[in-house]
């Protein structure tokens, strides 16, 4: 028996017919360089199932033939020495020959200390430690590859770099469950996929990278290696501002985008990022808003979801362009002045079998118990936020689009849906936490932690989608609150839309939908929104939920935003509703843009232009959104008429503004309103001007106040109230 086989004899079959199999669970045991035992001789293992013929290239130059041990490609080469280092030569089956790196040569790459974080789930740049990045070890470039999976058998890479080979690169156990390995000659631009093989009931499967940057264009699924670290950043003064920006007390209008819908080109297809940084930055700069909000961006598979069931939490969808040109978008935001939130879906995700769900053959990322874990309404899975790696993996995913995407909030979807266990459940169907209540205590500590995390981020900001009464949504986490920046006024948001509902002969019996708001509308630090969930699924577009014919859909539309923006809190409006679109909102198609060419929606734009106008150089409509020293009644009690009447202040409280409302079409002349002081009123907003499409009926430009006690105010003005108007009116000083 030669020397080779002696050697050999200390290796179980079992194990070299493991690794032709694709199934060994401790590679680097096998494959590589080994010391041989008691003798001055080492061996090198190698898996090469494309070769014909291996051999080892030494670095003095000597070059050693390697045995086949295993008709599938397992060979073997002993040398004399100690182990040094060397490179791979083979012939394939056709002929063609290659040099490569030894993956099996290389030493770990995860440091212990990330290993423990991550077990404790205190590893919160994790995207630094998991997933692929390119990199350089002793002068050989390659890509390292890192998935958690600790109930994994075995994880094997497989990708362009080899063939998609599930067998060739079965992967390293570390600590903590994860698996590492670092592959010479793997590139950036490299399609890939983990095999896991579960140690349970022989599942197995192909699955995108949860770390992965990038993604292919579905309906591909694979990840793709991806350097984000090349871009060149050109923000640095609006990230600087943004750092010392207290955003309770600036102004917030949010232009919301579904980027797929938007606008798309002449072949019917989606803009890219690059082509949206020019055409959606200057439509939303020419409108005056502040901030863009993007429908998710995260990669999903499903066009239908509008992109809330992510599957590539770290890859902005592919659909697009690439996360470079993602950057560029945010980028261009930026430089326009303008800020950019994102749609984050922390509540649950699909079961798409590439994807989260099932990751190990255990229920990894999701609750076992299906009353925990699932939404029979969505088809989807819940997170389960009791687990320390879960809730790192997405406390690491928020701070990730902060820091590496420059994004400036993030807005989280169905806080509702996280907060009550029988969230959407009938009875027997969930399962109470350790006190008997429907409180879900795991999910309120993640989102007490992710805020908290969140807003170590300078300037960043978060927003909760939150439809019930839970309290301290938007209050710190030191006095109890989940630590929310701002939430969603959903109840307001209801009311507005019942009461514009109603044909204003019968608005004098829902008075109380226009009022009502204000006993708590400083409760929380609210976010007026219509969004997306109000112009689809049969709801009608905002001028189709109008009552009447044409010229008063248009006036009752202008009203209702005139109020939206008077009324204390930051403002939201989806894609087509500043057109004043009649269609409900179709993800399928674009805007139809081309409805400005008549003259009514292209005045609706104007007159949304102007509001945000008005809004943006008013401190009075912002400045004090969160309390009740920002707001002031005159008069909430003319019901038969169906007119309110009340004042916004800024922290100047000379700094005010008059509103006056008529919710009917009856033109109400010589309406008198109380004021603070002696002047002339200018009148600064008339939402019926011709110039908006309205009859233009008004003021002559303002009024002066007479010293009259009205409404417990020492001055009276008298105005003439349009029909179905909001008026403004702001004192001229010296």
């Amino acid at each position: 028996m030669n020397d080779e086989k002696m050697i050999e004899g200390s290796i179980a079959h079992a194990s070299i017919e493991a690794v032709a199999g694709g199934y060994c669970a401790d590679p680097f045991a096998i494959l590589g360089p080994h010391k041989v035992p008691s003798r001055d001789a080492w061996t090198v293992r190698a898996f090469l199932p494309q070769a014909e013929t291996a051999e080892v290239l030494l670095e003095n130059g000597h070059v050693v033939a390697m045995e086949r041990l295993h008709k599938e490609g397992v060979f073997l080469a002993t040398m004399h020495g100690d182990p040094a280092p060397y490179r791979l030569h083979f012939r394939d089956w056709q002929g063609g020959t290659a040099v490569i790196e030894d993956p099996y040569r290389f030493g770990t790459v995860i440091t212990s200390f990330d290993l423990h974080l991550h077990s404790e789930g205190r590893l919160l740049e994790s995207w630094n430690t998991m997933g692929a990045h390119c990199m350089t070890i002793d002068g050989v470039t390659g890509v390292r590859f890192a998935v958690w999976a600790p109930n994994a058998e075995t994880v094997s890479v497989a990708g362009d770099f080899n063939a998609w080979d599930t067998r060739r690169h079965p992967m390293r156990l570390r600590d903590a469950g994860i698996w590492e390995i670092f592959l010479p000659g793997a590139k950036a631009g490299d399609s890939y996929k983990y095999l896991v093989r579960s140690r349970h009931q022989g599942y197995q499967q192909l699955k995108a990278d949860p770390f992965g940057f990038a993604s292919e264009k579905p309906p591909k699924s694979a990840s793709i290696v991806c350097d984000i670290e090349q871009y060149e950043w050109n923000d640095t003064a609006w990230m600087e501002s943004r750092g010392h920006t207290n955003w309770l007390k600036s102004p917030i209008s949010v232009y919301e985008v579904h980027l797929e819908s938007w606008r798309r080109g002449p072949d019917g297809q989606p803009l890219t990022y690059r082509e949206l940084a020019e055409q959606l930055v200057r439509y939303v700069t020419g409108m005056g808003y502040t901030h863009i909000e993007l429908m998710p961006i995260q990669e999903h598979p499903f066009s239908g979801s509008w992109g809330y069931q992510v599957t590539g939490y770290f890859a902005p969808t592919s659909r697009f362009g690439g996360p470079v040109d993602f950057m560029y978008f945010v980028d261009a935001c930026h430089r326009a002045g303008i800020g950019v939130i994102m749609d984050w879906v922390p509540a649950h995700f699909p079961k798409d079998a590439h994807g989260l769900a099932w990751f190990d053959g255990t229920a990894l990322y999701e609750h076992a118990d299906p009353r925990q874990g699932e939404h029979r309404d969505w088809g989807t899975k819940i997170f389960n936020f009791g687990r320390d790696e879960v809730r790192e993996f997405l406390v690491a995913n928020a701070l990730f689009w902060l820091k590496k995407y420059h994004i400036d909030g993030l807005r989280v979807d169905a806080v509702a849906s996280m907060l009550y266990l029988d969230y959407s459940r009938k009875e027997g169907e969930w399962m109470p936490n350790k006190y008997g209540g429907r409180e879900n205590l795991e999910a309120i500590e993640f989102l007490r932690r992710f805020n908290e995390q969140a807003h170590t981020v300078p300037g960043a900001f978060t927003i909760a989608e939150e439809s019930t009464s839970f309290p301290g949504v938007s209050r710190p986490v030191y006095t109890g609150g989940l630590g929310f920046t701002m939430k969603w006024n959903m109840g307001w948001m209801h009311d507005m839309l019942h009461y514009f509902g109603e044909d204003p002969v019968h608005r004098k019996y829902h008075h109380n939908n226009i009022t009502f708001s204000m006993l708590y509308a400083f409760t929380e630090n609210f976010l007026l929104p219509i969004s997306h969930d109000e112009v689809v699924y049969g709801k009608k577009s905002l001028i189709g939920k109008m009552p009447g014919d044409q010229w008063r859909k248009f006036a009752n539309a202008r009203a209702f935003l005139g109020y939206m923006f008077a009324h204390p809190g930051k403002k939201l409006l989806f894609m087509g509703c500043d057109i004043g679109t009649y269609d409900e909102w179709d993800s399928n198609a674009s805007v139809p843009w081309e409805i400005l060419r008549y003259p009514i929606h292209d005045a609706f734009r104007a007159y949304v232009r102007e509001l945000n106008l008005l809004y943006r150089t008013s401190p009075a409509l912002y400045q004090i959104d969160s309390e009740h020293t920002g707001f002031e009644w005159i008069d909430f009690s003319d019901v038969d008429q169906s007119t309110i009447s009340f004042l916004r202040r800024a922290e100047d409280r000379s700094d005010c503004i008059v509103f006056a409302c008529n919710f009917t079409p009856v033109p109400r002349p010589r309406y008198a309103i109380g004021v603070p002081e002696a002047g002339y009123y200018r009148e600064i907003l008339n939402s019926d001007s011709e110039i908006f499409g309205g009859s233009n009926c008004g003021n002559a430009g303002g009024v002066m106040s007479v010293n009259e006690p009205r409404h417990g105010r020492p001055c009276t003005i008298t105005v003439t109230l349009p029909p179905l108007a909001v008026l403004a009116f702001r004192m001229d000083r010296p």
